[in-house]
């Protein structure tokens, strides 16, 4: 059963990017593609930084023309979810288009927030994260929108709500579509195991007027259980059984049709102004179905912060949206993947060999490299140029960078935006991640370096309890000390009742992006061998998230571009000398 499924799962995968490849820089018809395509920032400057990145897309002719392509930015303030952000999309686009938008079919995707597990997705956005697959080089808002490719000629206008870190594969039975035509909330759910339900939505199915078992089935939901524990599955009969094996469906994209979204926009005329983050998934979908109770207003265990309010609008967001339809389409042949940490980055892009045949993915993605040893270390280079006597050990993943001689890089590492001079060597489980920044009117560089286990999120309330932090398995303590640091003058960025190596200010501003890498490689450097480092009198030190607020997003994108036209340079010229021996 597997084994057909991973043949299906290949085959309809392979068609989806090959129709999608087909669209990319031409101008899509009526009902070909979506109508609109929406994606979500967390502020105004992520937006407009996204906003770039499209405009650059567009240029290149990566994306399918003749659209809209709308990114819309959380109001500022407090944190409102990515369910606030969904009610204000929609009010965006109620604003611009009005009445056309009963008409129109919308992908939105969420890519709001500041990639924490994934930090080398912090100044550009996850939206945008590099994929070792496709020519030009696919990121994931490509593959958002191959996957979701077949979509838009069979549906009944209206929007589909994704996130911008997962990858759903699927496929259905030949001369079969995955049908968007019901009203209210149509969902798709994916078969997968109790200990996967206890961290996703979990659907309770009404029972089937005929039981059947094939690839896809059309069903209603009773009941949406967030989060749920084993013992609340089994008593709510959300486990299945097939083949003697428990299961439970599990949530990821879901469609609201225009009527839906119209109720929508009327609950944040209730609700507004949103002062508590609200989920798009457990305090929407809970709100629905036959079973559904006001019981769930009231459980906060699975909210990172308790906002006083919160209960209050789950009750509104119950109210209204009480007694909406909950359909959900089962694809009983498909797989749910989430890329939102350094683990499940590296893991699904190197380890993975299950993603890999079915995505396609490649050892070196437009890259200027040799292939041989990435295929055989199970590496994986996307966007950049490595000399030949480079070694990328095992398991590890190098973006957009530039490698020069006999540069050395150790198992399960990440190397991000930078660019490595000769004879230098990164250990292994290091991730580095180098950035261009804009201080008192000057461009510098910093590389922020953490080990690939480190928790960003991880924080004390006092910069005096920094021991309690971890920084490449060493306490941030000790590691100020061996950099020959005053531990009272080490300054945290932002909420300083909150510190973490997110804005622990110990990255040194550099002048060069190469140095900058030299330096901040020497202080890990000293962490591991115990010794002390000691760094140039008067430099400045700075956080991730102070780098984040003082990015030189131009900078960036130009060295991105310098690498692309360099790729470009190198392929041609090996193809010419190919060619010309052959």
């Amino acid at each position: 059963m597997a084994e057909r499924g991973n043949v299906h799962l290949q085959k309809s995968t392979k068609e989806k990017i090959k129709k999608f490849n087909q669209l990319r820089g031409t101008e899509v018809q009526t009902d070909e593609f979506w109508d609109l395509v929406v994606i979500t920032a967390v502020d105004e400057d992520q937006r407009s930084a996204y906003e770039v990145q499209i405009t650059e897309k567009l240029e290149r002719k990566e994306l399918p023309l003749g659209i809209s392509y709308h990114v819309f930015a959380d109001p500022p303030g407090c944190k409102i979810g990515n369910g606030g952000s969904t009610l204000h999309s929609l009010q965006f686009l109620h604003d611009k288009y009005g009445k056309s938008l009963s008409g129109f079919k919308v992908i939105l995707i969420h890519a709001g927030g500041f990639s924490q597990r994934l930090p080398n997705a912090s100044a550009l956005g996850k939206i945008f994260t590099a994929l070792p697959l496709g020519k030009p080089l696919y990121q994931m808002l490509e593959l958002k929108l191959a996957m979701y490719v077949d979509f838009p000629s069979h549906m009944k206008p209206g929007i589909l709500v994704t996130c911008a870190d997962d990858i759903e594969l699927y496929s259905v039975p030949e001369q079969e579509n995955v049908m968007f035509d019901k009203s209210g909330f149509t969902a798709l759910a994916h078969p997968s195991p109790l200990s996967v339900g206890t961290t996703h939505g979990v659907f309770v199915l009404e029972p089937a007027e005929t039981p059947s078992i094939c690839d896809m089935e059309y069903r209603n939901c009773s009941q949406f259980l967030h989060k749920p524990n084993i013992e609340k599955m089994r008593i709510c009969n959300a486990v299945c059984k097939r083949e003697g094996e428990e299961f439970v469906y599990t949530d990821s994209t879901y469609y609201v049709d225009y009527g839906t979204a119209t109720t929508l926009l009327t609950l944040l005329s209730e609700i507004s102004p949103l002062t508590c983050e609200i989920d798009a998934y457990g305090d929407f979908l809970q709100a629905l179905g036959r079973k559904a109770t006001v019981d769930y207003t009231e459980n906060t265990a699975n909210v990172t912060k308790k906002e006083k309010g919160l209960v209050e609008i789950r009750r509104k967001i119950f109210r209204r949206l009480k007694g909406t339809a909950l359909n959900v389409i089962l694809l009983n042949n498909s797989k749910f993947y989430h890329v939102g940490t350094t683990e499940e980055y590296l893991f699904h892009f190197t380890a993975d060999p299950c993603l890999r045949e079915e995505l396609g993915l490649l050892s070196a993605a437009f890259s200027a490299c040799d292939l041989e040893p990435l295929e055989k270390t199970r590496a994986c280079v996307m966007h950049s140029i490595l000399h030949p006597t480079v070694t990328v050990s095992q398991g590890s993943v190098v973006e957009y960078s530039r490698l020069d001689t006999k540069v050395k890089v150790g198992t399960r590492s990440i190397i991000s935006g930078c660019w490595i001079g000769t004879d230098i060597s990164v250990s292994s489980d290091t991730f580095m991640h180098s950035l261009s920044v804009n201080l008192d009117g000057k461009t510098g560089f910093v590389t922020v370096v953490f080990g690939i286990q480190d928790d960003l999120k991880r924080n004390v309330s006092s910069p005096a309890d920094m021991k309690a932090l971890s920084l490449c398995k060493v306490n941030l303590e000790d590691c100020v000390r061996l950099w020959g640091l005053c531990l009272e003058r080490i300054r945290f960025s932002g909420d300083t009742s909150m510190c973490s190596l997110w804005n622990a200010c110990i990255f040194p501003l550099c002048s060069d992006l190469k140095g900058s890498f030299v330096m901040s490689l020497g202080m890990v450097k000293a962490l591991e061998s115990g010794t002390k480092f000691t760094l140039p009198n008067n430099t400045t030190l700075t956080s991730l998230q102070e780098t984040l607020q003082n990015k030189n997003l131009e900078e960036m994108l130009k060295f991105r571009k310098e690498l692309y036209e360099d790729i470009l340079r190198v392929n041609l010229r090996n193809s010419v000398t190919t060619n010309f021996i052959a």
